[in-house]
């Protein structure tokens, strides 16, 4: 589904990343780790399109998406989320579920003067759909509640109900576990494996919690200084004298 080959990033004289070259196949949930300053976030924005790489290539469904911006992967089926949520704190739950749908006629002025019954279609299937992700989220209770006054945990799931109202096909997760309490924690996870396995969501997953990792991943793949060490399954990923030195800041004899 998704292919990088060679990609490099340089923000002046330093190099975030380094010649970073692996794939993801199509209904896997590959696990993106490393230290702080790996080069994760970066490599997110290059694949989401908010950067274009210094070199190298992506591949997205066969085709060459090297430099295509956030909006035009958006409308291929690859969409992100953010470690911080961006939600629009000044809707409802619903609303913000509601306005992700490409393309709608309620925007056209036009439409609303001239075709408002299928201005009228399109909402109600949209609403319908919003509410159909609320309840699968189990965020029902919220829909009418201000996004902005929702718990760190119910904005992540937010978040990931945002990417299900689109037709995605490949999903880049940006530390969800982070600031999310551990039972909320547990519902993000089931809901992710749901979409993989029975909707057949392709995911990314930047993540430091690596009961989380183990728990939704293969493969996983490590990075440090702005390259990939190793990628295999968890257990080899975290065995490897690299990662144990890099990651956890162990050598082979203190793993020993």
């Amino acid at each position: 589904m998704l292919e990088l080959d060679g990609l490099v990033m340089d923000f002046g004289g330093f190099r975030a990343v380094d010649g970073c070259s692996f794939r993801v196949d199509k209904g896997s949930i590959t696990g993106l780790i490393g230290p702080n300053g790996a080069g994760k976030t970066t490599l997110f924005n290059l694949i989401a399109g908010a950067l274009p790489p210094t070199d190298g290539t992506i591949r997205f469904l066969g085709e060459d998406v090297t430099g295509l911006a956030s909006h035009q992967l958006f409308h291929k089926g690859l969409v992100r989320t953010f470690q911080i949520p961006h939600e629009f704190h000044k809707l409802t739950a619903l609303e913000n579920l509601m306005m992700v749908p490409p393309a709608q006629p309620g925007e056209s002025l036009f439409s609303n003067w001239f075709a408002w019954g299928r201005v009228h279609a399109t909402e109600q299937d949209v609403t319908e759909k919003a509410y159909e992700t609320l309840e699968f989220l189990e965020l029902s209770h919220v829909a009418h509640e201000m996004a902005g006054n929702l718990s760190g945990g119910q904005k992540k799931l937010l978040e990931l109900g945002r990417t299900m109202m689109t037709d995605a096909k490949l999903v880049l997760l940006d530390e969800p576990a982070a600031g999310v309490n551990r039972t909320l924690l547990r519902k993000l996870e089931t809901k992710i494996e749901i979409l993989n396995r029975e909707r057949g969501y392709t995911f990314i997953l930047i993540e430091h919690d690596m009961e989380m990792i183990e728990k939704l991943c293969d493969p996983v793949v490590c990075m440090a200084e702005g390259k990939v060490l190793v990628q295999g399954d968890f257990q080899t990923v975290r065995s490897n004298p690299q990662v144990l030195e890099a990651y956890l800041g162990e050598t082979t004899g203190d793993a020993a």
